[in-house]
């Protein structure tokens, strides 16, 4: 039988799913609110005038949930002395040669990087969003002002999708991991051979 070990409690997983719940309904929101191609998509949220209504608040309550993830989450996340090796040895990886790897914590240079941007550009999503939200924030704000958070609101999320985008396709490509978001546990075997260094530091715990 294969032996199992916990990486992410029950807690954990369920913020992260209400996070990508969120991201979903307020990116399709959005998109259907961006471009008159995408209009379509206002029909999976009541029309258009529902949508304006609550895309906003699927944007502040990802914000929200993912703020219960950082806080539990940064620290794993800072940059440590061998992440910069990692990344000089990524392109191998990308080849699928894992052999020259170095060690890495609960997560490598990649899941780091992504941690971040995902971060910094949420932040960006809210400050830029609240500076056109109508008809509460907007008019704080003058026109100029607007305009340019709209652009640098569109460029982020841009930007963030493009990042989840990289998240799924790792997710699926490194097999057990997904499981390890479902379940909440990895085998032995993948823990040794994907982060090796957090595995050595749970089994010195125990």
């Amino acid at each position: 039988m294969t032996k199992m070990i916990q990486r992410y409690p029950a807690r954990t997983r369920l913020n992260h799913w209400a996070v990508a719940l969120m991201f979903v309904c307020a990116g399709l929101s959005g998109l259907s609110i961006f471009h008159p191609a995408l209009f379509f998509l206002s029909n999976l949220f009541g029309g258009g005038p529902w949508t304006r209504i609550l895309h906003p608040f699927f944007g502040v309550l990802m914000v929200a949930g993912f703020l219960g993830l950082f806080f539990k989450m940064w620290r794993d996340n800072l940059w440590r002395d061998g992440d910069g090796a990692w990344v000089r040895h990524s392109p191998y990886l990308l080849k699928g040669d894992e052999v020259d790897m170095p060690p890495v914590g609960k997560y490598n240079a990649g899941q780091k990087l992504l941690f971040w941007v995902s971060g910094l550009c949420l932040v960006m999503l809210l400050v830029t969003g609240i500076a056109f939200w109508q008809p509460w924030f907007a008019d704080f704000f003058p026109v100029p002002v607007r305009r340019v958070a709209v652009l640098l609101h569109a460029t982020s999320a841009v930007a963030l999708i493009m990042s989840i985008f990289v998240h799924i396709y790792a997710a699926i490509w490194v097999k057990g991991s997904i499981h390890a978001m479902v379940r909440g546990s990895v085998s032995v075997e993948w823990a040794r051979r994907h982060h090796l260094l957090w595995f050595l530091e749970i089994d010195g715990k125990k």
